[in-house]
């Protein structure tokens, strides 16, 4: 269970990578392949299911070929 004060952080931070992976079309399944982590591990993380490790923030990042900011900040 998330803790309620990070869990509106967390459901941001999946919307977000959620929108950048559309904007680029790819799919979870692309997008999981490409960071080297499991696919349902990218829908967890777009649902606001979990909180990712920055190890998974800095791979999704190389996998959407972002500077790390940009999955924070629009």
């Amino acid at each position: 269970m998330i803790n309620i004060k990070n869990q509106e952080v967390i459901k941001a931070f999946g919307s977000r990578v959620r929108e950048l992976r559309i904007s680029q079309n790819l799919s979870q399944e692309e997008l999981a392949n490409s960071a080297g982590i499991p696919i349902s591990q990218v829908g967890r993380i777009e649902r606001g299911e979990i909180n990712p490790t920055l190890s998974t923030i800095h791979a999704l990042s190389s996998a959407l070929n972002l500077n790390i900011e940009r999955l924070f900040v629009k």
